[in-house]
């Protein structure tokens, strides 16, 4: 009997163990700077210390080719939902609404519910889901059922605003603001601690919300999303002189050390040209002595908030290695946008709310009670070798850095892919990864829109070449202003003082400056763009502002 139930015992422990070991599903997390320009990490031609992504870069991939939409919140309503902004409620920024805009779906100015969340969907599978930092997709802000508790996750801790201060006092981005709004999961929080800095207390979320999701025994999802370097430009007094004296010589010399340095890692093509400044930038040396010393330090503390950001998403990456899970994790890191370069202080009365407001002295610029934005000339060097910036159709608003760590990619470390990737896709990737699938167009009784973008994986997998073919037409479209990009050739509109009001056409490839018009010399080429533009304006339900509205106006001109 002893022998027969030894006999039995073996070859249960011999099934056992011939068992394949269960698979662990992938974790994922996202990393989203807030207005950070394409050349301004270490790994993109930056002279701003970021060894942490820079090292992610060296293990993993960097896209030189990565769109978003030209600014914050329809890019992070376009990442949540895999659908276009005038789908998923951003057909314009919440406020910003022209007449003829007010109401109309598509124009909510919140993530609306004709979209459902790749977040809501991991969730529904299984995953532990979570967020810490800037939310933006609520409106208004104190909406509850538009936090992200009620939109797939698990936990959170957002700011839920465009922008705010990023110390304790929680100062407002605009004088009708009453105070920065933060939530955590369904409460408002009434006070922050007084050590309280955005790029520190994220990250100490992330790295809660992580260990939470192991306790569960879950995978986990987490969307880690800074507010730095958004203006305004605040960095802890200990790191406030980091880059003290580095900047002054000027734009235009930081401008060709970036732009070789770029060249160099082939970030930028070695054809490429050092574009011109634009007509609202001042030549650095027709500045006073106290706008160069003012502008500089600008650029000083804007600088050293990425500093601070790449220290804490070092943080978390540490702590991801120190309890096993950083092997099993895909990371992505990406802007939102083109670096800021608009003028803020044009916004209603927000100069004038500013200067009676806060402490706008040299001494005090980056520390509590300040309020400093960057300019157009630096942002013009955070965008290289693109043109202009945030809130533009142009390359320089809609192409951003992009970084992917993903174990089980078959590209190997350190590669710089020239591919066309839309924020789209990154929705498509996740669900993918975790082996779940959208619905569709109905979720829980609801009609909802599918994705728009397609799944990155098979490409990182190495199975196919590209996401996206060649004679795919890619649309971007606010505030009035049009890009549309199809191969190597892109056609945009805008209107004066930014643009002539009619249509432009570009080669890419030979000038990705998008200096020299070729509108009349391919007038076919030009209409078959606009057409691609008219299909996606019908198709969408595309409404154009009848009047120019927030940073379409004159007044966000930037002359320093």
């Amino acid at each position: 009997m002893k022998f027969f139930f030894g006999l039995v015992f073996s070859l249960l422990l011999l099934t056992s163990c011939s068992q394949p070991e269960k698979k662990r599903p992938t974790n994922i997390l996202i990393i989203v700077a807030d207005d950070l320009g394409f050349t301004d990490l270490g790994c993109y031609g930056s002279e701003i210390n970021t060894p942490n992504l820079n090292a992610l870069a060296a293990k993993g991939l960097r896209s030189t080719s990565f769109y978003t939409a030209p600014t914050c919140s329809p890019t992070r309503a376009m990442l949540l939902s895999g659908v276009v902004n005038h789908r998923n409620g951003y057909g314009t920024m919440e406020g910003d609404w022209a007449d003829n805009q007010k109401g109309l779906r598509g124009y909510e100015g919140y993530l609306n519910w004709d979209v459902v969340t790749f977040p809501k969907l991991l969730q529904d599978a299984g995953y532990h889901t979570s967020i810490a930092g800037k939310w933006h997709q609520a409106f208004p802000a104190k909406e509850q059922t538009l936090w992200p508790y009620y939109r797939g996750f698990t936990r959170s801790f957002i700011m839920a605003q465009g922008g705010a201060g990023h110390y304790y006092d929680k100062q407002p981005l605009l004088s009708f603001i009453p105070e920065a709004l933060y939530v955590e999961d369904t409460t408002q929080v009434a006070t922050l601690s007084k050590d309280f800095y955005s790029s520190k207390n994220y990250a100490d979320k992330t790295i809660q919300f992580i260990d939470e999701s192991r306790s569960g025994h879950k995978p986990f999802f987490h969307f880690l999303s800074f507010t730095a370097p958004h203006w305004p430009l605040q960095v802890p007094d200990e790191n406030i002189d980091t880059y003290k004296d580095k900047y002054e010589e000027g734009y235009e010399v930081l401008a060709q050390k970036r732009f070789e340095r770029a060249q160099a890692m082939g970030i930028i093509p070695a054809s490429a040209k050092l574009p011109a400044l634009t007509p609202n930038i001042q030549p650095w040396n027709e500045l006073t002595d106290v706008e160069k010393r003012r502008s500089s330090r600008a650029m000083e503390i804007y600088a050293a908030m990425i500093d601070r950001m790449d220290f804490h998403v070092g943080r978390v990456i540490a702590h991801l290695k120190e309890i096993g899970e950083y092997e099993n994790t895909l990371i992505v890191f990406m802007a939102d946008n083109g670096a800021e370069g608009n003028s803020i202080m044009g916004y209603e009365d927000t100069g004038e709310w500013v200067e009676t407001t806060f402490d706008t002295s040299f001494e005090n610029m980056g520390r509590l009670n300040s309020y400093t934005e960057l300019g157009a000339a630096w942002a013009s060097v955070s965008s290289l070798p693109f043109k202009w910036y945030k809130a533009f159709a142009t390359e320089g608003g809609v192409r951003a850095p992009l970084i992917i760590q993903y174990p089980k990619s078959k590209r190997t470390a350190n590669t710089i892919a020239n591919d066309f990737l839309s924020v789209m896709d990154l929705a498509p990737t996740f669900l993918e990864l975790a082996d779940v699938k959208h619905p569709g167009t109905t979720y829980q009784g609801r009609k909802v829109y599918p994705m728009n973008g397609m799944s990155m994986l098979p490409w990182l997998h190495g199975e196919i070449d590209f996401v996206h073919p060649m004679e795919k037409a890619h649309v971007w479209e606010l505030y009035g202003r049009i890009g549309v990009r199809l191969g190597d050739w892109k056609a945009e509109k805008m209107e004066a003082p930014y643009g002539t009001g009619v249509w432009e056409l570009y080669n890419l490839k030979e000038d990705l400056i998008e200096e020299n018009n070729l509108a009349n010399n391919y007038p076919e080429k030009l209409q078959e763009l606009i057409g691609h533009w008219k299909d996606y304006e019908k198709e969408n339900a595309v409404t154009l502002p009848d009047r120019p509205t927030a940073y379409s106006k004159e007044t966000y001109w930037n002359k320093k």
